[in-house]
Parts: C-alpha cells; structure tokens; sequence
C-alpha cells in the first residue's frame, strides 16, 4: 500500500470517518477526500431504516441531482443484482466490483449502465456491504471514470483499509439513529440517547457517562465502574474493551474490527454489544471531552437482536444458538462470534450447524437473507 496514500493521509481520512459518527452531515467532505483517495469520479453513502422505509444518511459527492434521479430509477434493476451478490457473497468484507463480477454481456445491455454509466463516462464501480440486518442496510460506493480506468488491486487495498471505520461509523450511527451531537449541548443530546454512552481515557477510567450508562453503571448490568475504571464480566468482553481503547489511544488507524461490536453478555442472556469510537483524531471529537480517548456506545441498536430473537422464536432456536445468530446478524464472522462469546470455534460450529438444519439454509449469506426477508428491501444504489 506505499503507492497507495500516505500514513498521514490515511490518518486524516480515519479521523474524518469517525467524526462523521457523531454529525452525519459531515460526510460530504469525508466522501470527497476518499473519493479522491482512490481516484474515483463519484461517491455513495446509505444507511437505510428498512422498517420505517426511510433513509437514515443519504450522501452522494461527484454527481448532480438528475443523475442521482436516474439511480433512483433504476433501483430495482441495481438492487435485484445486488440481492443476487447477497444471496451468495462468500464475505461482507469483500468488495463488489461491477468490472469483476457482471459479465461483458450484461454491461453492454444493461438499462442502468447505458443511461448512469455512459452518458457520464463510468467504466466500473466498487461497492463495499457495511450493515445487512432486517432492520438496516448500509453500502458505500464509488465510481470510476473512463479516464481514471477500471478499479485496480490498489482501490480495493485502499477501500479494505477504509472499510473497518467506515463500518464503525455508520455502526455508531445507527445507534444514534444519525443524530448530531453539538458540542455545545453535548451532555443535553448524550443524556437523550436510549444507549449508554461512556468516554474514558487511556487507562479505561470513566470521564463521562450519560444517563443511560449511569443506570447501567449503578446494576452493574452490563457494565461496572470499579474504582472510577470501566470493566465487564465476560471475560472475553473485557479483553476487547481494553484492546479497542488502548487502539484508540495508541493510534486510531490500526484499530480495524477491535471494539466493533463486543458483546458485553454472558451465556443464555439476551445479547447486549458495545462499539467503541476512537475520539483521539479529527477537529470535531476532540473537542467534545479533551482527555478522552474513546467513547464506548452500549446497547440501544437492538436491530440484530431482534432479528434474532424473532427467528429464535419461529424455528425454535436454543439461548446458545440465539446469540450465535445475532453474532452474525451484527456483521461479524463465524470466528469473531465464537471470540466474542467466549466459546470455542467448534462449539460455534455446532450452534450454526443446529441453525442451518431449523431453518433449512447452508451458508450464512443465505441465513443473513433469510432473516431480511422479513422487511422491505433495501434502497441502495450504485453511482
């Protein structure tokens, strides 16, 4: 990746992701730098509340109004090959890529590409899957220029580094349910928040807790304060939760999937997942709490859980089987499941085995579709 950015580049655009977390309206300079970044003519940003069938973020950089008008057009064509891709993608971390996947002939047929791509001098578009429950779907996109050619091993090396804290952000989003946080009523738009919000520095102590966390904090239910200092009972929990906010502190950049999504929960409990945001980089979160180095979102995105819950009750799935479910639900693979629970991968194994013969699929993708199918589909377009 030498050829691709520098490490004070990519720094900057990191920090640029997760200050997006907290203002959504943020994402246009965001989008253009990493449109830029990877040398692309257009960008796209969703996040789409599937129940309610409204868009929760709807960014676009690189294209007018009219244009996006006809992506909107031809959503249903973009999104039946997109379910297509779902139905069997063999990871959520691997890009789909128009130039890689859909066939010359397709391309050259295609009502979408002659009236979006063509008229605008697109060759090829790269779109990364950040959140697929029931409840939300998320994907961001960018489209490249007959001049710029068609996207290289460069652009997906670039998009793979990027796409952890893109997923975070929009992860953290959909726990605000995109709302802004303003500095200057911050502890006003924190204490609103259904979920528990906690900012610490780097040894883990609390510098903040919103109303929420404070009566999470007081049961000692899924959190503690001992000595002033954050802390979990799972002890796999625990271990995350200090990996993710010596990342944070340490350098923001190397965080990856670490405090994505941890599951706070012991054994046959419902699930409860933490999403810890490094507040270290960029203007905006640093002048919410000086000293904070992570901010630590608990519960209130019960998307996959009740997702897992409502297939929990109609094929008769096991507590065990349920958290698995909802592991998967929350994006993460079978391994960072089996990691976040604190049970072996065999025993994993087992659970999703059990899983498979009650609902009657074998792949993942197949179950992740399984469980949407019970909503409206998503509206995501290409650009």
């Amino acid at each position: 990746m030498a050829d691709a950015v520098s490490p004070q580049v990519l720094s900057k655009l990191i920090g640029s992701i997760y200050d997006c977390a907290l203002d959504p309206d943020l994402w246009d300079k965001a989008l253009a730098d990493i449109k830029d970044a990877l040398d692309c003519r257009t960008a796209v940003l969703s996040l789409s509340d599937l129940v309610h069938d409204r868009l929760l973020i709807s960014k676009t950089v690189g294209m007018d109004q009219h244009w996006f008008a006809l992506l909107l057009r031809h959503a249903p064509e973009i999104n039946a090959r997109l379910g297509e891709a779902l139905a069997s993608w063999p990871c959520f971390d691997q890009p789909y890529v128009s130039s890689r996947q859909l066939p010359r002939d397709y391309l050259e047929a295609s009502p979408y590409v002659q009236e979006c791509w063509k008229p605008y001098g697109l060759v090829d578009a790269m779109q990364f899957f950040l959140m697929h429950t029931p409840a939300r779907f998320s994907s961001f996109a960018v489209g490249r220029h007959e001049q710029q050619g068609v996207i290289t091993k460069r652009e997906i090396e670039l998009g793979a580094l990027l796409l952890p804290h893109l997923r975070r952000a929009v992860t953290i989003s959909n726990v605000l349910d995109a709302a802004t946080i303003e500095r200057a009523r911050m502890a006003e738009a924190l204490d609103a928040l259904r979920c528990g919000v906690v900012l610490t520095n780097e040894r883990a102590a609390i510098l903040y807790a919103n109303r929420a966390a404070e009566e999470m904090l007081r049961n000692r239910c899924p959190i503690q304060g001992n000595r002033g200092v954050l802390s979990v009972n799972a002890p796999s929990a625990a271990k995350e939760l200090h990996s993710a906010i010596r990342l944070a502190a340490e350098s923001e950049t190397e965080i990856g999937k670490t405090g994505l999504a941890i599951c706070l929960t012991e054994a046959d409990v419902p699930p409860i997942f933490a999403h810890v945001l490094p507040m270290t980089g960029g203007n905006f979160r640093t002048r919410l709490q000086p000293e904070a180095v992570a901010a630590i979102f608990i519960g209130g995105t019960p998307d996959e859980q009740d997702a897992a819950a409502t297939m929990a009750t109609v094929y008769d799935l096991t507590p065990a089987e349920t958290r698995v479910l909802a592991g998967l639900l929350a994006g993460r693979t079978l391994a960072e499941t089996a990691d976040a629970l604190g049970i072996a991968m065999t025993t994993a194994k087992m659970h999703l085995e059990n899983i498979f013969s009650k609902t009657g699929v074998n792949r993942q993708a197949e179950l992740v579709l399984l469980a949407t199918r019970a909503t409206p589909p998503a509206r995501s377009v290409q650009p």
